[in-house]
């Protein structure tokens, strides 16, 4: 064992020369592995006499223990120095902007509803909600629509199942309940200015149908109301939503059966690059249905006939967020493409604005 001491001290040279953490394992291995040295040393206690045990044993185990130490000792020290060096080599500029975080885009459909939501706020108007299950009474005979109206075949209507005897309700085909809703809320003795948008949903699909869709409907009842009053307000509102001054109107009589007199609202377009773009003279474009509401309605809301009149319109707000921003295909709207959303989304804090423009 007179090599002991010269061994301990060839190994305690090696951990202090080993410069990474690999060099480092393969001193401790070669030391203090199965085949090591120090295992080897420790391996012959077994063979010697008792006497020669009691001398030797604690000199091999201090040698072993120290080696332990020693290489830890190394290797805390060879982490600080890689910690060092990674920051050196990671340096950050606290003082630089932070990278931008993902961000999700919000939906054509919803910016639009913001959008009608500015404009109509700004002439005066409420936003009225209501349930988008509906009883027949609200969605179909309030509004003029009778047992026999094509509107309530089960081909073109979703129908729930009825319970308990009660009649079958259905998935409101159009958010013109609201108007009924509102006027009844109203007692029958106030002026109402309401827009109602919202979800609605009809037997329908193809490039420019869904099964599901979004509609705003708008509401007048006040004392004196006319045709004039209806044209300004549609007038205004499209001029604001499409911002162009250059928007011209044309009422095509028509019919709904929850307005007399009523009309569809054609707006001009021209041809731009060979797209259609909402403004001009180059042809006619149908955006809406509107009329001056149907004295049974008004009777239905609470309302005396003789005495108040009001006017009410209703469009698809996802044309009108086709019509604006170019897209083409009803059925994306709804797919739930990531990319489509990137490319035709809205930033959270491009909030519409009369003054910033409500497209912004």
């Amino acid at each position: 064992m007179a090599d002991l001491d010269q061994l301990h001290s060839d190994l305690i040279a090696q951990v202090h020369a080993a410069d990474s953490l690999d060099a480092l394992d393969a001193v401790r291995v070669a030391a203090l592995g199965k085949q090591g040295a120090v295992t080897a040393l420790l391996k012959t206690l077994g063979g010697m006499s008792p006497d020669e045990r009691q001398v030797q044993g604690p000199r091999i185990q201090a040698v072993r223990e120290g080696l332990t130490t020693a290489i830890a000792d190394r290797k805390a020290a060879l982490d600080r120095a890689e910690l060092d060096a990674k920051l050196a080599r990671e340096t950050l500029d606290m003082t630089l902007p932070a990278e931008a975080a993902p961000l999700g885009s919000i939906h054509p459909v919803s910016q639009v509803m913001d959008e009608l939501a500015e404009i109509f706020a700004d002439l005066g108007f409420a936003v009225a909600t209501g349930p988008e299950i509906e009883t027949q009474w609200y969605n179909f005979t309030a509004l003029n629509m009778p047992e026999t109206h094509p509107a309530r075949a089960m081909h073109d209507t979703f129908y729930l199942n009825a319970h308990d005897g009660e009649e079958a309700r259905v998935l409101r085909t159009h958010t013109s309940p609201v108007q009924i809703r509102a006027m009844q809320a109203a007692g029958g003795t106030k002026p109402i200015r309401i827009i109602a948008p919202g979800r609605t949903y009809r037997s329908d699909s193809d490039a420019t149908h869904t099964p599901m869709f979004h509609q705003v409907e708008g509401l007048v009842i006040d004392k004196g109301i006319t045709l004039g009053h209806l044209k300004w307000t549609l007038e205004t509102f499209l001029k604001a939503f499409f911002e162009r001054d250059d928007i011209v109107l044309r009422l095509r009589p028509s019919y709904f059966p929850f307005t007399e007199p009523s009309a569809e609202v054609d707006v001009g377009f021209s041809v731009v690059n060979g797209k259609r773009v909402i403004g001009g003279s180059d042809g006619w474009m149908e955006v809406l249905g509107s009329g001056m509401v149907h004295r049974s309605v008004i009777a239905a809301g609470g309302y005396d006939p003789d005495e108040w009149q009001g006017f009410a319109f209703g469009c698809g707000i996802d044309r009108l967020a086709m019509l604006k921003y170019g897209m083409d295909d009803l059925r994306a709207f709804f797919d739930g493409d990531a990319r489509w959303l990137k490319h035709y989304g809205f930033s959270a804090l491009d909030v519409p604005t009369l003054s910033g423009g409500v497209g912004a």
